[in-house]
């Protein structure tokens, strides 16, 4: 078996997920206007490391505890309309290429499911790993369910997602992982062909040192 492998946000597609999430809420009313300037605030602090990806998790869907899941998914249905247009042609011929190679393809991202999901369906791809939010009495709570699928913890989702299906990465004949960040570092590592797509600084040095692909937009 063969397994394929992508990162969402600044992979799959050039822009932010929760970002274009934010700017849909705040054209719908659902959001202040200024949720935008707030979203990018919690952002630097993330970057600056004086913010962790729980706590950005939590601050970023606490606007959005008042609403049931129904409401939610609905405008997660909205959304994904709104993004299809955004959604880059050569990616989708990338994932196209490996999906008729008969390749088992998951999207794996840090991005919280109720965004994340849009675009698997946008993609095509029906396995989405992403960070589950915790759901209390039908709506969100804020917290995450186990670890956040970021960073050495996206590599253990993998893992489980693959033993659910009685097999294991290293039994793969072959992987590809596609990420933009060091973050992904990890799982990059642990795949048989790792591809960096418009990376970021330090991913862009070890790729280059270790002879990785490197994928830019055009």
């Amino acid at each position: 078996m063969k397994l394929a492998l992508f990162d969402l946000d600044h992979t799959l597609i050039p822009f932010d997920s929760g970002m274009a999430w934010t700017r849909f809420l705040v054209a719908r009313g659902v959001l202040p206007p200024d949720a935008e300037t707030v979203y990018l605030g919690y952002c630097q602090q993330y970057v600056d490391g004086t913010l962790d990806i729980c706590e950005l998790h939590r601050v970023s869907v606490a606007p959005l505890a008042r609403f049931g899941l129904p409401v939610l998914r609905q405008w997660a249905a909205e959304f994904e309309a709104d993004m299809a247009p955004r959604v880059p042609e050569p990616m989708r011929a990338l994932v196209r290429g490996h999906q008729q190679a008969g390749h088992l393809c998951a999207i794996v991202t840090a991005t919280t499911g109720l965004i994340a999901e849009p675009f698997g369906r946008l993609f095509g791809v029906a396995d989405v790993i992403s960070t589950e939010a915790l759901v209390v009495e039908g709506a969100l709570e804020g917290g995450v369910v186990g670890d956040p699928c970021f960073g050495a913890h996206k590599l253990a989702h993998v893992d489980r997602w693959l033993a659910a299906r009685s097999t294991r990465l290293a039994e793969m004949e072959q992987s590809w992982f596609y990420s933009d960040s060091a973050n992904d570092l990890p799982l990059l590592n642990a795949v048989t062909h790792p591809v960096a797509v418009a990376p970021d600084v330090r991913l862009r040095a070890e790729a280059l040192r270790a002879g990785w692909p490197i994928l830019e937009r055009a």
